[in-house]
This record gives C-alpha cells, structure tokens and sequence, in this order.
C-alpha cells in the first residue's frame, strides 16, 4: 500500500444523526493534504455542509495553504484584515467589550456579492468558557420538506441581496455606540444590491437549497415590501426551526469549514467577560444558478 493511501485511510468522518454536519479526524492540517486526501475532504464537506477538525493548532500560513487548497481566497468586504494578511479577518472581542458579539444575526456570508464564497473557514484561537457557539442552518434540508406547491411558488424567484443593514452608512454599525475591537468599514457600497435565484441549486451535489437571509435579503424581485417580508418571514422560520439546526460547540485549535451556498449560521453570544479570538478565510464561489 502506498504511503498516500496509508494516509487517506485514516481519515474518519463522523456525521451528525441529520446528516447535516460532521467530524473529521485523522488528518494534519498544517501539512499540505495528499491529492485523495483532499478529494475525500471535499466529498465529505459537500455530503455534510458544515465539518470539523479537533486538535488543529495552526499558524497564519498554515491556514493560508489550507485555505487555497480548498479554492482561490475570497473577497471580504467591509472588514479590516490583519496586518500583513489581506486575506485572514480577526474575529476578537475582548472581555470587557460590550458591542454586540460579530456575526449575530443569521445569514450566509457575503450574499449580497455577485459571486458569494463558497467556504468560510474558522479557526479558533482562544475560546471562552461558556458561550460564543455558532448555529448552522441546512437550507438544502428545509427546501426539500417544503410542499410541492411551496416548492413551485418559490423556484422562480429572485431574491435581492445588500449589505445594507449591517455595513450601510445608516445600518447597525454605523449607528453602533459601543467600541469593538474589530475594525468594522461602513461604506456606501454595501448599499448596492445583487439578484440571485431564491432557490440555488450546488454546482457540487445538485441539490436544492433556499438562499435568502435575514442579514442580506431586502426583498423579492417584482413583490411588493408587504408581500417579500410575509413570504421571506415564512422562508425564516422555517429554515431556522429546530429540525434543521446543529449548534456547534468550539474547542481551541479546532478549524470549522461551512458551505455558504446552502447554509445560514448564526453566532450566539454569552460569553461576556471573556476573551474570544478566532481566525477566519473565505474560499471564491460561483454566481447562484
């Protein structure tokens, strides 16, 4: 047996009773991965939406190359990057830090650009104690328990993306009072808006998925607003129900890699007191079809 298949057979993927999610072990992330390796990474992560990786300390360049295994970097709007590292964003909230915790509103990363990002990866460098979980959302799940007649209302659909409400010079950082560590870039430009079909199917799996969010979503092309926020506030709350939720519980040192093409996640709180420090990239994606 080759040295190759020697490795690739250690890998162990250990899915949530969903589906949705799963553990991988068995790999060293700080080494570039064997080419079956990868392929066996990727189907899992295409399988699973949302996987994880215990015990994976890294340094900057190590999740650098990791990252560009995976695809091409990302653009990442409206945040300052690390020094030196145009591609890495510090999610840090100091322990006295009383701005609300990043992240906390669901939806799918950057959806409001022409071609979102495929991946976000996370790395987590100091984890509190309680709190600071993140909630995956399965919008390929919640498309598929919807009726066939919902299934048609919805498949021609185009859904209107901006990063208004968050990053807009009247949105919820612009108005912020409290300080934060991050260094968030309000701008006119997050008040464009980008068309992208309410049902996305993967270039991967094939499957359906909804792409909407409550974060980037402001309406349905040719609704009016009373008819998008019913139809959209039913889109909600039927994704985010329990049935298709995993909340994910952070170690230090752990790399968290989610599919933004048929995922919402959602960063929880509670952990005010405590520093929390994690690393993150984004891998490109392909305009929604």
């Amino acid at each position: 047996m080759s040295q190759t298949a020697t490795r690739t057979s250690r890998i162990h993927v250990k899915p949530n009773e969903s589906g949705f999610g799963a553990e991988i072990t068995g790999l060293d992330l700080s080494q570039p991965l064997p080419p079956d390796a990868l392929a066996e990474l990727k189907q899992a992560w295409a399988d699973h939406a949302v996987v994880w990786f215990p015990d994976q300390p890294l340094t900057h360049d190590q999740l650098e190359v990791f990252t560009l295994q995976i695809g091409p970097f990302g653009q990442d709007p409206f945040i300052a990057p690390m020094e030196g590292r145009p591609h890495i964003l510090e999610l840090r909230r100091e322990p006295d830090e009383k701005a609300r915790n990043f992240g906390a509103g669901w939806h799918s990363d950057w959806s409001f650009q022409e071609a979102p990002p495929a991946a976000t990866i996370l790395h987590s460098k100091i984890v509190p104690p309680v709190g600071g979980d993140t909630l995956y959302a399965d919008c390929t799940r919640a498309y598929e328990a919807l009726s066939p007649v919902m299934k048609r209302l919805l498949e021609g659909l185009v859904a209107i993306h901006s990063a208004a409400l968050p990053y807009g010079t009247k949105g919820v950082f612009a108005q912020e009072k409290e300080a934060r560590t991050m260094k968030i870039i309000v701008s006119e430009e997050a008040e464009k808006t980008c068309p992208h079909p309410l049902v996305r199917t993967h270039p991967v799996t094939g499957r359906k998925a909804l792409f909407v969010s409550p974060v980037y979503t402001v309406g349905i092309e040719g609704m009016t607003q009373q008819e998008s926020a019913a139809l959209l506030g039913f889109i909600y709350k039927h994704v985010t129900s329990d049935e298709f939720v995993y909340r994910h519980r952070w170690q230090p040192d752990m790399l968290t890699m989610w599919d933004n093409r048929c995922t919402l996640h959602f960063a929880d709180g509670g952990y005010d007191g405590h520093l929390r420090v994690m690393h993150r990239t984004t891998v490109a994606g392909d305009v929604p079809h």
